[in-house]
């Protein structure tokens, strides 16, 4: 065929000028062509056949090419994988023409949907992980009254998040280490922390692992592979990746899991930790809790994609789409990930749909911005305790009396944690300006020099249970 071409391919070339760029007649395609030649000595040397050759030329990469169907079916090996051409204009599309679909167990009565697929709980891990879950309702309830008393300086609740908290919790291992954002007190809740110490934290006392400098609910236990909450938003996911893909080269048996609600994933370091973690091939979950709300701020004033679920399928992360307050849901779905991220040493991220029925934080009315009954419909209809519950005593687990033994015996304990947690010493102030330096540069002296002098001079400005 080629060969054919080539015998013709002067007036092939010309007609082909004439039909497609408007010439009246191949002589008129000729004559453009030749008074349209490079000027010089060179060119005047190979001007009678550079027409010629020209269409030649041309035949030999039309010929190259083939026929259209041909062209549909070459691909370029692209640095990172063979790209198929096409020749239609075609952009992808803003969003799927249906949203990715919400996996759950349990529906919003607690009743099991038919032909669900979860992982099997035994009794001792579901009495266990409702128990946690009525704990920290409770411990929330009655630190939030403290607060409201002028006993706390400020707390955060997890009201309406509890599953999230509590099944994802019993999913992990507690080698797996933990980066949390500020609503994850379940997590240690879980492994293990105490009343006792969730107190110590929120009053800031001397036995608070923090030594008194971080605000209250600002967790953390290095016992308990939970890494101390940072009040700026999306810091922890960066970090989260580094420590996965360390416990990678370790050949460690676990996994880095980081949480952040959907504000979250408006912020920079979330995109930087998605493809950080992608590339590296870093075996760490990120769990998104999306419950509508960035304080104040919508969803619907954050992004215009379906969600967060679909993010990661740009960095090349494998998604998931749970439903936040079905426990089993959230349980099953962060088992099967984990699995997934350690035996195939890759990133994977869960959005997990919840609704935030407290207040972001005690510095905010919520009721501002959002109506009352829609708070109070999510706290009845889609409460994670009461659907969670309702599926647990179907198994012959749970009871009224259990219940009620539960609830008094929470309420003893976090009284108590309180009154204790108050009376305690608070650390001595030389810890303000500790645990950094082996040895403290000149100027935090004279920082920790003038703060005495202060004290010095004005007593009666400084909280007289604080020692010096």
């Amino acid at each position: 065929m080629a060969q054919h071409l080539k015998s013709s391919s002067k007036s092939i070339l010309l007609n082909i000028l004439r039909h497609n760029i408007g010439f009246s007649s191949p002589s008129h395609a000729s004559r453009h062509l030749r008074h349209n030649l490079p000027h010089g000595p060179l060119s005047t040397r190979l001007a009678p056949n550079l027409i010629t050759r020209y269409c030649n030329t041309m035949v030999d990469t039309l010929s190259s090419i083939g026929s259209h169907e041909d062209t549909n079916s070459q691909v370029m090996d692209f640095p990172g994988g063979k790209l198929a051409f096409t020749p239609e204009i075609h952009f992808i599309s803003e969003s799927n023409e249906e949203r990715v679909p919400c996996y759950r167990v349990l529906d919003d009565n607690g009743q099991q949907l038919t032909n669900s697929r979860f992982i099997p709980v035994s009794k001792e891990i579901a009495v266990k992980m409702y128990s946690d879950m009525v704990t920290l309702q409770m411990m929330d309830n009655i630190f939030y009254e403290a607060q409201r008393q002028g006993r706390l300086s400020f707390y955060a609740t997890a009201f309406g998040e509890e599953a999230i908290n509590i099944a994802s919790a019993a999913a992990l291992s507690p080698d797996d280490v933990i980066f949390p954002q500020y609503r994850e007190p379940g997590v240690l809740l879980w492994r293990g922390f105490t009343l006792q110490e969730f107190a110590n934290q929120c009053f800031g006392n001397k036995s608070d692992y923090g030594k008194g400098r971080q605000m209250p609910v600002h967790y953390g236990s290095n016992k308990l592979n939970y890494f101390t909450v940072s009040a700026t938003i999306a810091t922890q996911l960066p970090n989260a990746v580094g420590a996965a893909y360390s416990l990678k080269m370790d050949e460690k048996d676990a996994c880095a899991v980081t949480f952040f609600g959907d504000g979250g994933s408006s912020e920079g370091d979330f995109h930087a930790a998605l493809n950080f973690a992608a590339v590296m091939e870093a075996p760490v979950l990120f769990i998104c809790r999306n419950n509508g709300w960035a304080i104040s701020t919508p969803t619907s004033d954050q992004f215009r994609s379906d969600g967060v679920v679909v993010k990661g399928r740009a960095y090349g992360i494998r998604s998931i789409r749970v439903d936040g307050n079905d426990a089993l849901a959230m349980y099953s779905a962060v088992h099967e990930a984990r699995e997934m991220a350690i035996r195939e040493h890759r990133p994977i991220l869960i959005e997990a749909l919840t609704y935030r029925v407290g207040h972001h934080s005690t510095s905010d009315d919520s009721t501002r911005y959002r109506s009352a009954d829609e708070i109070e419909w999510w706290n009845k209809a889609r409460n994670p305790l009461s659907r969670f519950r309702t599926w647990v005593e179907s198994n012959g687990w749970w009871s009224d009396e259990a219940e009620s033994d539960l609830r008094s015996k929470i309420k003893k304990e976090m009284l108590e944690a309180i009154r204790v947690a108050e009376k305690t010493e608070k650390p001595n102030l030389n810890h303000m300006f500790s645990d950094v330096y082996d040895v403290p540069p000149l100027n935090l002296r004279e920082q920790e020099l003038l703060v005495r002098q202060a004290i010095k001079s004005h007593p009666q400005d400084y909280p007289s249970d604080v020692p010096l």
